[in-house]
């Protein structure tokens, strides 16, 4: 079904098959078993396959405006996240299409809003995915960082959210080096390790006391 959502229409039984990882014959059989539960596939072998309702998903209303702000947000993480997200976000895209009614389907292909980035972010030279889940699973971190100057250290850090700052992808944590929340691109980390030391479940008032601070020192600058 997700292979049906998200690939362009009509997709051929060769297609979905190999995207399926299953043969074209049990994808035949398959498409059967999907149309005895409900969903409307158009289209039949050899001419490929289009889906019309999606069964397993109910319906959605937006107002226009709702959905012009969903497609705006998930087209710029599309641009500007890391792999694994931007694919999420595609992900979720179609599966928002599959949802809402024919009419709002079609204005959520051709929206008005859209992002897009000329000079994407530098990849992260760790895995961002790993990251993220150490973050939510509030597990203490270890990598080797290199500042702008191309100095080295070895840190051990709070993981507590990642933001997209200006131009890269930055881990806002508490660094145990300096004993200071720190923000650290993450094009410039490498050899992610997550310890066993959990700091649960203090990671939600860390990150407001960050901002916090933040906010305090924008606001003595004059910012």
């Amino acid at each position: 079904m997700q292979a049906l959502r998200s690939l362009p229409s009509p997709v051929t039984a060769e297609r979905l098959a190999d995207e399926t990882d299953v043969s074209v014959r049990t994808l035949y059989r398959d498409i059967d078993s999907l149309r005895g539960l409900g969903a409307v596939i158009d289209g039949e072998a050899g001419f490929g396959y289009t889906l019309i309702e999606d069964a397993t998903l109910p319906p959605l209303g937006f107002e226009d405006e709702e959905l012009e702000a969903l497609v705006l947000g998930l087209r710029e993480v599309m641009a500007v996240g890391d792999p694994s997200l931007a694919k999420g976000a595609e992900s979720a895209l179609a599966k928002l299409g599959a949802r809402l009614p024919e009419g709002q389907s079609r204005r959520l292909k051709h929206a008005v809003l859209s992002a897009t980035s000329f000079f994407p972010p530098p990849p992260p030279t760790v895995d961002a995915e790993v990251l993220r889940q150490a973050a939510w699973d509030e597990r203490r971190i270890r990598f080797n960082y290199s500042d702008a100057k191309g100095a080295k250290t070895r840190r051990e850090v709070y993981p507590l959210s990642i933001v997209f700052m200006q131009s890269s992808h930055c881990l806002v944590g508490w660094c145990h080096l300096r004993n200071d929340y720190r923000a650290f691109r993450l094009d410039r980390m490498l050899d992610l390790e997550v310890m066993d030391e959990s700091f649960r479940p203090r990671r939600v008032s860390m990150l407001r006391d960050y901002w916090q601070k933040m906010r305090a020192e924008a606001l003595e600058h004059g910012y």
